[in-house]
């Protein structure tokens, strides 16, 4: 009789982790699903009609998980940028991770985009976006300054002590380079900074809250 030996249990579960990572502040919709090191689909989409491209997260979300084999309750870890940004993307991937996340049990992290660009561009870096009302939102010496009057912020951006690292509307006046402009792997990049805050924060959907400095508008 042929002896047939079970799989030990740990080699039946040894399976990686999964992360899915969206964004949908910033001047793109980023989606990411990532399996330990490696990454396995980075999807990119611009809008190029009057819809936000938010409006196409979840049939984004979909495709990536499909095209892997992946199904939701695969996922170990949702990532999403909180902002700042724009206030329906800020919005949308806020809530779709936070429904995700308590639908499906998982943990959940938020980075922000001013965290995300900081990565992006290195070593001593300032990032700042446009927040309007002549002021930015700051990043720079490690953390995040609020909405900042342009004139200080120009002043912290040419005194050449950061990597300065802005959108097109403040470029001619600070200086450095646009994100919109440079091919940063910025969905990449929110996954595994995502991963590392679940290393400080308990991954709770019920603490993941939009990063709003500036009060969205109303109606």
């Amino acid at each position: 009789m042929k002896n047939n030996k079970e799989i030990p249990e740990q080699v039946r579960n040894d399976k990686g982790k999964k992360i899915l990572a969206f964004d949908t502040c910033l001047d793109k919709m980023y989606a990411v699903l990532k399996e330990d090191d490696k990454i396995l689909s980075s999807k990119i989409v611009e809008n190029h009609d009057e819809k936000y491209h938010s409006a196409f997260l979840i049939s984004t979300l979909q495709e990536i998980l499909s095209a892997n084999n992946c199904r939701p309750e695969d996922i170990d870890l949702i990532v999403t940028n909180t902002g700042p940004g724009s206030f329906t993307g800020i919005r949308a991937c806020t809530t779709v991770a936070r429904v995700m996340a308590q639908q499906l049990h998982k943990k959940v992290t938020g980075v922000s985009s001013l965290e995300i660009l900081a990565e992006a561009v290195g070593e001593n870096p300032l990032v700042a976006l446009d927040a309007r009302k002549n002021s930015a939102y700051l990043y720079c010496d490690g953390e995040i300054k609020g909405a900042v009057p342009l004139e200080e912020v120009e002043k912290l951006a040419k005194s050449g002590k950061y990597n300065v690292i802005t959108d097109n509307k403040l470029k001619p006046l600070l200086g450095g380079i646009s994100y919109q402009e440079a091919c940063f792997p910025l969905g990449e990049i929110l996954a595994e900074l995502g991963e590392k805050k679940l290393t400080t924060i308990d991954g709770d959907w019920h603490k993941l809250k939009p990063l709003y400095i500036q009060p969205p508008p109303m109606g």
